[in-house]
């Protein structure tokens, strides 16, 4: 164990888990901030006398400095409290919550934008590694399972609740309460988690550290599953909508409902794989991927048919929503060594992968249309079964002592 850890009991105390909470709370946040302007695209491009592609074009803007930001947080953080480090993060996704509140224009848009990625980069990058230093060993994959939850519910909830907000206040009163959230939540940071130092590694694994860098067997093919996996889910997801109603002719209310269900089926997958991937992350990744597929198959061919498109989302949800859980657990087996770093480079190709998926999925639909994107899609998950299939990985499973 990690001399600068302070977990070492058999059980997980209940401040320990408050602590979990809060850092779930604030993945949740920056999730939310990242994505709510899919929720007030209309009134926020008219407020701003903008485009709507403007406006949507800030998504991408936030995902590339989160995926920039991610990888090279833990590389400059050296001794500093990742407590503090946390807390300075939310107060920086406040600062670019309260600058896209009072924009005027798409240029303080854009800086609102930036600065809001270089919160979330912060936070998402840290929150897996600092998970798995809040709990007792047993409890490990729980913790991250619970820090990643933050993201899937942002999806099922932030956004709507967001929405709604937005659609009674008005979109800047939404930016505004996200602002007031996230100085709330960065002062919870600081009472809730204990001091938390750059982890001491073991004598093995200081000795390991010296001779291994990263880029080992294991973690680039998770990698490249992870970057296959997230571009076919956002290239596909981004056009769900048009998809339900163009081929099985579902009315908004309808499409709406579908959402629901895949978000709740996404929480409860996220739940399911962080269980089996405490033992086994690799399967578990790969099964969620042929679920994938699966879906995007039954999609491609039964979308048409209400009755069938159900099913398919749901699955959808499930397997996607065990992704981030999943994948995160196959990095930390795959480099225990480095758990801060490899998470970071993780969160940094997972959100680069975002807008890429979202980038791809509408060149292929403007030029060949919904069904073809669904194929698409199918084809690069049913990849990624196959690169995990016959990839290197670390047997290992999650041990305390690594971390």
């Amino acid at each position: 164990m990690s001399t600068s850890d302070p977990v070492r009991a058999e059980r997980t105390s209940l401040p320990q888990w408050v602590a979990v909470g809060v850092l779930t709370v604030a993945t949740f946040l920056v999730v939310t901030s990242e994505m709510l302007p899919v929720g007030v695209l209309t009134p926020m491009a008219d407020g701003l006398g903008i485009s709507s592609g403007a406006t949507g074009a800030s998504l991408t803007i936030t995902g590339l400095v989160s995926a920039i930001t991610a990888p090279l947080v833990p590389r400059l953080l050296g001794n500093l409290d990742r407590r503090m480090v946390l807390a300075a993060a939310m107060v920086v996704l406040a600062a670019g919550n309260a600058l896209t509140t009072v924009a005027g224009g798409f240029g303080m848009l854009v800086i609102g934008r930036i600065i809001l990625g270089v919160g979330m980069g912060a936070v998402w990058g840290m929150a897996s590694a600092v998970a798995t230093r809040l709990v007792a060993p047993r409890n490990i994959a729980l913790a991250v399972s619970f820090a990643v939850s933050g993201v899937a519910s942002a999806s099922v909830l932030g956004v709507p609740l967001g929405t709604f907000v937005g659609n009674a206040f008005g979109w800047r009163a939404a930016f505004g309460a996200l602002t007031v959230l996230a100085l709330i939540n960065a002062a919870a940071l600081i009472f809730a988690l204990p001091a938390l130092r750059r982890p001491t590694p073991t004598d093995e694994q200081t000795t390991t550290a010296t001779r291994r860098s990263l880029a080992r067997p294991a973690v680039v093919s998770g990698l490249i599953v992870v970057v296959l996996l997230v571009t076919a889910h956002f290239a596909a997801y981004t056009y769900v909508r048009p998809a339900l109603e163009g081929m099985a002719e579902m009315s908004a209310n309808a499409v709406a409902l579908l959402l629901l269900l895949y978000g709740v089926f996404g929480l409860i997958g996220n739940f399911a794989a962080g269980a089996a991937a405490g033992r086994r992350p690799r399967l578990t990744v790969l099964l969620l991927a042929a679920g994938i597929a699966v879906a995007l198959t039954l999609f491609a061919l039964f979308g048409t048919i209400a009755v069938v498109a159900g099913p398919a989302i749901a699955l959808w949800g499930a397997a996607y929503g065990g992704v981030s859980v999943g994948a995160q657990l196959w990095m930390t087996v795959s480099a225990p060594d480095r758990v801060e770093h490899v998470t970071g480079l993780y969160v940094g190709v997972f959100t680069a992968s975002i807008a890429f998926g979202a980038f791809v999925g509408g060149l292929v639909v403007e030029g060949t249309g919904i069904v073809p994107l669904l194929w698409s899609t199918a084809a690069l998950a049913l990849a990624a079964l196959l690169v995990g299939l016959i990839a290197p990985a670390r047997r290992r499973p999650i041990d305390r002592q690594l971390l």
